[in-house]
């Protein structure tokens, strides 16, 4: 589980079932002047709140975080664990819904007792809690201000360690410490003091020497301008092998760095960080790191 790959209204969803479980703890129902030593009970108290509107906009909770963090999603009867959670968050919000216009039950109000309930604190914020809940399972994957990452992604320390360009110059280790006209091959004499850019070394046909190098090096470099970096994704994207097959081999996760090694039309070759590579196919709104 990759606890990155949250988004925004993951963390919404989990906010609110924090306060429906604070809220099962308060006082079901109110009572007109009702003395402050009188003992209501909580939603505990009443098996159908529990079951229809605690405990189902708990497990709701539960199965879309579970759902998003899980790297392929688990399926039962052909339906994903997040979309089992969202008709369970809308489940319980209906039926809080319910039970704040009816709190009493099966009371059939004869002696008055209907007009003196009413809805306690307790089940005023389960409602709100089971509506929040409900609106973010529900808007999360149509809202883009939802869909972004929940924990930021870290940026990292070399943003380019292939291709990067060291300050021995690439493939070149060692040459930074040759002054421009210094004469290579003789390492105790870097070059001449108070010598001139480009003036002539001791030997007369030293000069090109040390160009060549650097003129292999260029030549060994791709013809392209792309440079592998590093890049994050907004949401859940497959990765597909490089051989073409419809097959997802992995899935990259929002908070994760990858790196895309290869750029193939508008397609990105990226490296997983166990090492594996495959086509990042829609590249639409990735960080660049």
């Amino acid at each position: 589980m990759n606890i990155r790959s949250l988004t925004r209204g993951d963390g919404v969803v989990i906010g609110a079932a924090v306060l429906l479980l604070i809220a099962s703890f308060l006082d079901i129902y109110s009572f007109d002047d009702a003395p402050d030593s009188a003992d209501i009970p909580s939603l505990w108290g009443s098996g159908p709140v529990v079951l229809g509107v605690v405990l189902a906009g708990v497990i709701g909770a539960a199965l879309i975080v579970v759902a998003r963090a899980m790297p392929q999603p688990k399926k039962v009867a052909g339906l994903d664990l997040g979309q089992f959670g969202i008709a369970f968050t809308v489940f319980a919000a209906w039926s809080a819904l319910g039970n704040i216009f009816d709190p009493a039950g099966a009371f059939d109000g004869e002696g008055g007792v209907i007009d003196e309930f009413g809805a306690g604190l307790g089940l005023i914020l389960a409602l709100i809690a089971t509506l929040v809940m409900a609106a973010a399972a529900v808007a999360t994957p149509l809202v883009p201000a939802l869909k972004g990452a929940l924990i930021p992604a870290a940026r990292p320390a070399a943003p380019q360690p292939y291709g990067g360009q060291p300050q021995g110059g690439y493939g070149y280790p060692g040459a930074q410490q040759q002054p421009y006209g210094g004469q290579p091959g003789q390492p105790g004499q870097p070059g001449q003091p108070g010598q001139p850019f480009g003036g002539q070394p001791q030997p007369g046909q030293a000069q090109p020497q040390p160009q060549a190098p650097q003129q292999a090096q260029a030549q060994a470099q791709p013809a392209g301008d792309f440079s592998p970096f590093w890049f994050a994704v907004p949401v859940p994207r497959p990765l597909f092998a490089e051989d073409g097959s419809p097959t997802p081999i992995a899935e990259l996760a929002p908070g994760t760095w990858y790196l895309a090694v290869e750029q193939r039309g508008a397609n990105l070759v990226a490296q997983t960080q166990d090492g594996r590579r495959g086509v990042l196919q829609d590249t639409s709104g990735i960080q660049r790191g």
